[in-house]
């Protein structure tokens, strides 16, 4: 969509003004009150929390790091936003250190943990691919048995447990979709039929079943059509690394915030670092320290914490909360505060196609299969994923990476290639499992300081064996569909260990041994009773590939049992 036709569509140019201008919603709390729950952080798990707690009648303090941005103000620009990933924490500020091995010195570079800071969080900026977790997700240990090396683990609940709560999440925010040959059992239909078809998924379907498989809508949290007073999709082909200014990508920045905040009991409090979390002498936590914009300091206090910062921010922040009574980080008795560190894995292939595709418009992908998501013992290796098409992003993006291997990088013959092919290329990208190992991990660097003066994060991770040959075999297959579909050109990219990530994943396992995790089933901490953490850091196993449902699913159910628990004074 042009520029112009894009400010037909949605509001004028003075509008914008005013909005971005915009105050913030709902009650304000005092520092001096105590209130019954603080969260930190609001994206997909946190702002659920919020929704779920305010409505069952709690007060409630959201403590967010970044900004509050009106969508309304976010313009079209991928300078900005999935090159510049001006919404992404920034690693001047917040720098990282990586290693490969606990032997090795961590060092800056050569990796990132990634994750957007706004209200909202990553639910804001991301793709929006919605898939649940299957049956098999839960119980893989059970089924396939242990896999030397790994910390592979059945989880303490089963699908069966989180069904309802995957149905909610699909309602309450809005999912476009249809089940599909391989879907787990479900309760209800998705609320909305999926998104138009694209051409690269009209591609990727005939090269799919040319193989046998059983190709399927992709399910997404983007309106297919009006719903609860959003606008359906637009097609502006901007879903990556970006606000969706018309609303319809189900961001929990206006779905379920906006219904915390009108209850009158739920504050969203942007632009609020925190550093820790308090305890008194009982061992119960009071609530916690945190920088405003100003980098002033201030306590909160509350009668319950719940951490929902993601997979990287809430281990951090566990870790720097020490004291007298937990002297190796808070609720780490088990010493597994911020182990079993997992990224999703990829396996890619890329093709050009004699016509032009456009993938610049319109979602990321429509088509996926999932014939391929079990572990499966012949291969002689364990893991599983799900495979789906998707287009080349958008013109900076394509242009820094989205020729071939073997295509120029500079002069005449480059900008040939890039006019003549960006509008005729795609990928299919397998999305996989990685173990959780006890080696992988998030601490604090003990040199390191952020602009704030805290410990830098310092993550350790290399990839197990087994996820390597997954990343391979998937690979594959990719390129089997891509050619079966009739590119003219096909090519992928070396496997190597992964660096860094945008699926921060276990590293406050959820588990029924206080030995082994540091949640349980229920979310509270092992350690401290008023303290429960919701987010990707809760996972046991990683799924493959797209963790939103299942974290947001596991929100929906944290939410409603803390509620429960609270009201039975047993918080």
């Amino acid at each position: 969509m042009e520029p112009s036709a894009f400010h037909q569509h949605s509001v004028s140019r003075r509008s914008l003004l005013t909005l971005r201008r915009s105050p913030a919603r709902g009650v304000k709390f005092s520092t001096q009150e105590t209130v019954d729950f603080v969260i930190v952080g609001s994206g997909a798990a946190g702002g659920i929390m919020a929704k779920e707690l305010a409505t069952a009648g709690f007060t409630v303090v959201v403590l967010e790091q970044g900004p509050r941005v009106d969508p309304a103000s976010w313009l079209h620009d991928e300078l900005r936003g999935q090159v510049g990933q001006s919404l992404s924490n920034d690693l001047k500020k917040q720098p990282q250190t990586f290693r490969k091995a606990e032997s090795e010195v961590a060092k800056q570079g050569g990796g990132r943990l990634g994750y957007h800071r706004l209200v909202g969080g990553g639910s804001v900026m991301f793709t929006a691919n919605y898939w649940r977790f299957h049956e098999i997700d839960f119980i893989e240990k059970s089924r396939f048995g242990s896999v030397p090396g790994a910390s592979l683990e059945d989880w303490p609940i089963a699908y069966q447990d989180l069904e309802p709560y995957y149905t909610k999440a699909e309602w309450e925010l809005g999912v476009s979709g249809a089940p599909g040959p391989f879907d787990p059992p479900r309760s209800k239909p998705y609320p909305m039929p999926p998104l138009p078809v694209k051409s690269s998924g009209v591609l990727f379907e005939r090269g799919a079943r040319a193989l046998g498989y059983h190709p399927q809508p992709t399910p997404m949290a983007i309106l297919s059509q009006p719903y609860n007073g959003r606008p359906a999709c637009q097609h502006c082909g901007f879903c990556f690394g970006n606000i969706c200014e018309f609303q319809a990508k189900s961001s929990t920045l206006y779905t379920v915030i906006p219904v915390a905040e009108a209850t009158g009991k739920c504050e969203i409090r942007p632009n609020s670092y925190v550093r820790k979390v308090e305890l008194d002498d009982r061992g119960r936590a009071t609530g916690v320290t945190y920088f405003d914009e100003n980098k002033q300091e201030h306590f909160q206090p509350a009668k319950g914490v719940v951490l929902c910062a993601n997979g990287a921010e809430t281990p951090r922040l566990l870790l720097m909360s020490r004291s007298n009574l937990f002297p190796d980080g808070l609720a780490n008795s088990s010493g597994m505060v911020g182990r079993h560190l997992m990224f999703n894995g990829y396996g890619s292939s890329t093709g050009i196609f004699e016509n032009p595709l456009n993938e610049y418009k319109s979602v990321a992908d429509t088509r996926m299969i999932h014939d391929l998501y079990d572990s499966d013992p012949k291969r002689g290796f364990y893991g599983g994923g799900g495979i789906d098409s998707r287009g080349p992003w958008a013109p900076m993006g394509y242009a820094l990476g989205g020729l071939p291997p073997d295509a120029p990088r500079w002069g005449s013959e480059y900008k040939r290639l890039i006019g003549e092919n960006f509008v005729r290329t795609m990928s299919a990208d397998g999305h996989t499992t990685t173990l959780p190992l006890e080696t992988n991990r998030v601490d604090l660097d003990p040199d390191l300081k952020d602009d704030w003066g805290l410990p830098a994060i310092r993550y350790t991770y290399k990839n197990h064996p087994d996820d390597l040959e997954t990343f391979k075999f998937f690979q594959a297959r990719t390129k089997e569909i891509l050619e079966a579909a009739g590119a003219k050109k096909v090519w992928n990219r070396p496997i190597r260990d992964q660096t860094g990530g945008v699926h921060l994943l276990g590293t406050c396992r959820m588990g029924n041994d206080p030995k082994t995790s540091v949640i349980d089933k229920n979310h509270r901490t092992h350690d401290v009773r008023n303290l429960f953490i919701c987010d990707g850091s809760s996972l046991v196993t990683g799924g493959r590939g797209q963790p939103t449902a299942t974290i947001q699913a596991l929100a929906y159910r944290a939410g409603d049992l803390i509620a429960k628990a609270a009201k039975r004074n047993e918080i």
